[in-house]
């Protein structure tokens, strides 16, 4: 857990440093709406029954201001059950939230909530909440990385007492 939280910190910190050295911008003009395709690899919490996650995302970016967007995403989630531990826990993540942006290159700090629709029978909806940082460049490119906490209900198939992620995402992004 600690080796993979250490290779998400390092690819970040790589990725801003690039992105700032090469495109030291503010954001201009940055009303508007935006459309992302991301994808997302984790790395279940400790305590967790899985090994793995990973999943895509379709979202929205409605800037309201250079230092403040509203956010709205869906896409589709996989947790990968470790050896023995139960089943895989797949699920269609529906979140909306918040960027904020502190006018430091493009770095943003973001916060998410919303609800996760299990893909099989008898599998409960659950509550997902998330928050990270990342950093969005002017062309489009965005590298972010979060905790992503999902709560189930004791009365769903799929109920497991902690779940959630480290996460990285790496999307594209381009202005409608």
């Amino acid at each position: 857990m600690k080796k993979v939280t250490r290779i998400f910190a390092i690819a970040a910190g790589l990725f801003i440093f690039t992105a700032t050295a090469t495109q030291a911008q503010q954001r201009e003009n940055a009303k508007g709406v935006r459309l992302g395709l991301g994808i997302s690899a984790g790395a279940p919490t400790d305590g967790s029954p899985f090994k793995l996650a990973y999943g895509a995302d379709l979202g929205f970016q409605f800037e309201l201001s250079r230092e403040l967007a509203l956010t709205a995403t869906g896409g589709y989630t996989s947790y990968k059950a470790k050896d023995g531990q139960g089943d895989d826990y797949n699920m269609i993540p529906v979140k909306g939230g918040v960027k904020v942006f502190p006018q430091i290159g493009g770095l943003y700090l973001s916060g998410e909530a919303g609800c996760g629709f299990g893909t099989k029978k008898d599998v409960k909806e659950a509550f997902i909440y998330s928050g990270g940082i990342g950093y969005q460049t002017a062309g489009g490119f965005d590298i972010g990385a979060r905790y992503e906490g999902v709560t189930q209900q004791k009365e769903s198939i799929s109920y497991r007492p902690q779940n959630g992620q480290f996460a990285l995402r790496v999307a594209y992004s381009f202005k409608l």
